[in-house]
């Protein structure tokens, strides 16, 4: 099941021939929240593109809007109740795929050192710090995962997911052993440190 899809109006007629889709995605490894593949092929270039890790939350915000405004994109969320049905390799290679038959004309390239068996999509270590459309679509997947989660923490006060994203932080795990799962979470996932309820 996908959470949500968002995309611009877009059709592969709209898209040249060999032109770049570049893929990345955020929240692999959460132990809460979705997981977001996004990819992108540009329409002009963008100055100050960098893996999203690299940059400040403010200077991802100032890229996202340029990037949305320049480019031709697909973002995917796949929910946490999916990644536990289906697995994570799994759910991956549904919004690889999702997105290279979307930009089914160019070229797909992603970030990492595999294309979890995604026929017809290239892979390159470090891709998102090196090529644009791969760094374009980090910051895509990265904001919007981060904008989910900051929104999501209303509903669930006592989990601090606007602080840690979902991610498995040792505040994280602290908050599991004091209050337990919440329907974000993905119960698949195993915390070493966390045993019946307490830390150790």
């Amino acid at each position: 099941m996908v959470e949500a899809e968002a995309e611009t109006a877009t059709t592969e007629a709209e898209v040249a021939e060999d032109k770049l889709c570049g893929i990345d995605e955020a929240g692999r490894g959460c132990l809460a929240g979705p997981l977001v593949v996004a990819g992108v092929v540009l329409k002009a270039p963008i100055k100050g593109l960098d893996d999203s890790k690299k940059l400040t939350p403010k200077k991802r915000e100032e890229l996202f809007d340029l990037i949305q405004k320049n480019s031709l994109y697909k973002i995917i969320f796949t929910d946490n109740q999916t990644i536990d049905k289906i697995g994570l390799s799994s759910a991956l290679h549904n919004s690889i795929e999702g997105i290279k038959n979307h930009f089914s004309n160019c070229k797909i390239l992603m970030d990492g050192n595999t294309n979890f068996g995604v026929k017809g999509v290239e892979w390159m270590i470090k891709a998102d710090a090196k090529v644009a459309e791969v760094s374009a679509a980090s910051i895509l997947a990265k904001v919007s995962r981060d904008r989910y989660m900051i929104e999501i923490s209303k509903k669930f006060p006592k989990y601090g997911f606007e602080k840690h994203k979902g991610y498995g932080t040792k505040e994280h795990i602290k908050i599991i052993g004091l209050y337990g799962y919440t329907t974000l979470h993905r119960k698949s996932f195993y915390i070493k440190k966390l045993k019946q309820g307490t830390l150790f």
